[in-house]
């Protein structure tokens, strides 16, 4: 059962941790909803590394530990956000430019480790990294339609990749021509 969450939970947690941001920045999910969102990913985050760790030594695995080692302090400093003044809002933006960069670098790794599946980690990697700019431009401006079509990109980008990431590790047949010590 713990296997089956680890492979399947990322693909609904993924589109719903978008979709909170998202509904936090249109003023429908409140300050109590984002801190139990922020403590919950940083719980899974946290259990996925630990239950994870040795499964995640070879291939693109290696890349995704170290998006979840470098998350779990960007998830805690948005966290952190909550319960500190004055830098809230520095913090907030740590978490949620952080976590749209981190998987664009997991996904861009996972490009070179699946040459089967090469242009289409590069194109959700392009799409989150997108997203990121554009939201990055959006906080700077400010402007929300700005913020939340990087949200969207984002959003589009790493669920297509997680999606996928899940469709074919429960789908060995789809790596017939990656070498094994990459089947990820």
């Amino acid at each position: 059962m713990l296997q089956e969450i680890r492979d399947l939970g990322p693909v609904g947690l993924v589109p719903a941790a978008w979709f909170a941001a998202a509904a936090s920045i249109r003023g429908l999910l409140g300050t109590d909803g984002m801190l139990i969102a922020h403590a919950v990913m940083a719980t899974f985050i946290a259990v996925f590394a630990v239950t994870g760790w040795s499964a995640m030594s070879e291939g693109a695995f290696r890349a995704w530990r170290a998006v979840m080692v470098v998350g779990l302090p960007v998830t805690l400093a948005g966290l952190a956000g909550f319960f500190v003044s004055g830098p809230d809002e520095l913090l907030f933006s740590v978490s949620l430019v952080g976590w749209m960069l981190l998987p664009a670098a997991g996904l861009a790794y996972t490009a070179g480790e699946l040459p089967a599946a090469r242009l289409l980690y590069l194109g959700t990697a392009a799409l989150s990294a997108g997203g990121a700019a554009v939201a990055v431009g959006g906080l700077v401006v400010p402007d929300e339609r700005l913020l939340l079509a990087g949200i969207a990109l984002v959003g589009i980008g790493q669920t297509i990749g997680i999606a996928d990431a899940s469709y074919r590790d429960q789908n060995e047949a789809g790596y017939a021509d990656a070498p094994e010590s990459t089947s990820r």
